[in-house]
């Protein structure tokens, strides 16, 4: 009869990163497992520790380093960086659809009657279409980094604030924006060094059907247009947007079993359990 780890052990190696294998492996007997996991743990803790002397060293965590990478890379490729704000009114998420009776209306971090943290929808990112499409010659390229917030049930894939890359080009021609959105996708993701990834096309509340990239799980959610929502903010050019989760590029590419770890914590610092 085989002896499985205990609930608490699994949970510590979660903690540490263990691979799968490790959580699920079964022992002879109890005292075979105690002393495999005890091994185990000081490996992962001893790994931990070597990665914090690491950071100490580079001063900068990865998050920290696969922004600037984007945005190193993204500028370098003609886009522009911009910077907007992180409180919206609500009739910046009205003219995205979302009313009091919307399904994500629920998923907002409210700010008092009028105002909400901004969302993972980009609609400051879409009163810039509009304007800048006036001033500067097309196709026009900009993006933005930053963070945004989304109520969510507590899940290993999922945060309640995260950071967003969200790049946008208009003005293009409509004919080519599939082919210039596959280019954009493979762009970021060579960029944020992940090489196996696929596009799925999925059903979206907000954006009705949508271009997904995948590792492993979603980390980038595409549309384009002429979309609906266009007439709302005075749109009437070709686009392509996609928007990045950049805590999920990083889970994906570390192989993090919990994005908490590529995350904003207390807890965890640049991928590592603080009581490791």
């Amino acid at each position: 009869m085989s002896v499985p780890l205990t609930p608490i052990q699994i949970q510590r190696l979660r903690e540490l990163n263990a691979p799968a294998e490790w959580r699920d492996a079964d022992f002879p007997d109890a005292r075979e497992r105690d002393r495999e996991f005890q091994a185990w743990e000081k490996r992962l803790a001893a790994d931990g520790r070597r990665r914090l002397d690491q950071l100490c060293v580079r001063r900068l965590p990865e998050l920290c380093l696969l922004e600037g990478r984007l945005s190193d890379a993204l500028t370098s490729f003609g886009f522009v960086r911009v910077t907007t704000p992180i409180l919206l009114s609500k009739g910046m998420l009205r003219k995205m659809s979302i009313n009091s009776g919307h399904a994500l209306n629920d998923h907002v971090f409210w700010v008092g009657e009028r105002r909400c943290l901004r969302p993972m929808l980009a609609p400051n990112l879409y009163s810039l279409m509009r304007k800048l499409v006036r001033l500067w010659p097309k196709p026009v390229r900009f993006f933005e980094i930053g963070p945004c917030f989304r109520k969510e049930s507590s899940s290993s894939h999922h945060l309640d604030e995260f950071t967003m890359l969200n790049l946008v080009e208009v003005g293009l021609a409509l004919e080519s924006r599939q082919e210039r959105l596959e280019e954009l996708a493979a762009f970021v993701m060579q960029a944020a060094g992940i090489a196996k990834y696929s596009l799925e096309a999925k059903q979206s509340e907000i954006y009705g059907e949508t271009i997904d990239v995948v590792a492993g799980m979603e980390v980038c959610s595409s549309a384009m247009g002429p979309h609906p929502l266009d007439d709302a903010w005075g749109i009437t050019d070709p686009w392509v947007g996609l928007g990045f989760g950049l805590e999920r590029l990083l889970m994906a590419r570390e192989g993090y079993a919990n994005i908490h770890r590529a995350g904003r914590s207390l807890a965890y610092l640049d991928g590592v359990r603080l009581n490791s």
